[in-house]
């Protein structure tokens, strides 16, 4: 199962900016935060005469998202690793077009059942991180914010939220699949060891801890969202 199917795709997603993306079928639409794609796909699926460029801070699932969009058929997109999230939006401000919308959804809150040692550590391990890299793990909190320190004017930030749900077997094994690859395979693996903030031991006893929930069918896991869309003057 695709990942736009087993979290609600675009039309729900990101349900502000359907009708500005669908007056404008040639237009450029930057997708800030993309992670493996699927709102990029969906996105570019309904502009296909447009452009869709997925932004990244971390490159770890921009494979994962150019395999998707090749998978889905889909040829209109592309996808871009930038590391520091405030100069992105700066930057996507400067070459909004006047009268061009910057949008952008971030994680503000999660709340997950069931708890273990080994998620608990998992999230401790996570947060320590973002914080050691001067980051936050929940951005979405305060991205209108980020979007006035990109400069725009608190009168054209438009505030919204969201939120996923995953909790059938298919979302359990989509999500706790992710965060168990992530665990022992990627740059947040490498980081953790490179840091001293965990061992190569610890990191599989938290993957075991994710597949654990993955099994259990109580496993539930939401994440809400902080969403803005920004015009520009």
């Amino acid at each position: 199962m695709a990942p736009s199917e087993l979290i609600a795709g675009a039309q729900s997603r990101t349900r502000l900016l359907i009708c500005d993306l669908t007056s404008n079928p040639e237009c450029l639409f930057f997708d800030v935060g993309c992670g493996p794609g699927s709102i990029s796909v969906d996105m570019a699926k309904l502009v296909p005469k447009g452009r869709v460029v997925g932004i990244e801070y971390t490159s770890d699932p921009l494979n994962e998202a150019r395999a998707f969009a090749t998978q889905q058929g889909v040829t209109n997109t592309e996808f871009q690793h930038v590391a520091d999230p405030i100069q992105a939006l700066r930057e996507m401000r400067r070459i909004a077009k006047p009268g061009g919308i910057v949008a952008v959804r971030e994680s503000a809150e999660l709340s997950l059942y069931l708890k273990s040692l080994g998620l608990e550590a998992y999230w401790n391990l996570a947060s320590t991180m973002a914080r050691l890299k001067g980051g936050n793990l929940h951005p979405g909190k305060k991205i209108h914010t980020s979007a006035r320190e990109a400069g725009f004017e608190r009168s054209n930030i438009t505030c919204s939220a969201g939120a996923w749900c995953f909790s059938s077997p298919e979302q359990r094994e989509y999500w706790g699949g992710s965060m168990q690859e992530r665990t022992l395979s990627s740059a947040f693996a490498t980081n953790a060891v490179e840091m001293n903030l965990a061992s190569q031991e610890e990191l599989k006893d938290i993957a075991e801890a994710w597949r654990d929930w993955i099994k259990n069918d109580d496993g539930w896991f939401s994440l809400l969202h902080g969403e803005i869309i920004c015009r520009k003057e």
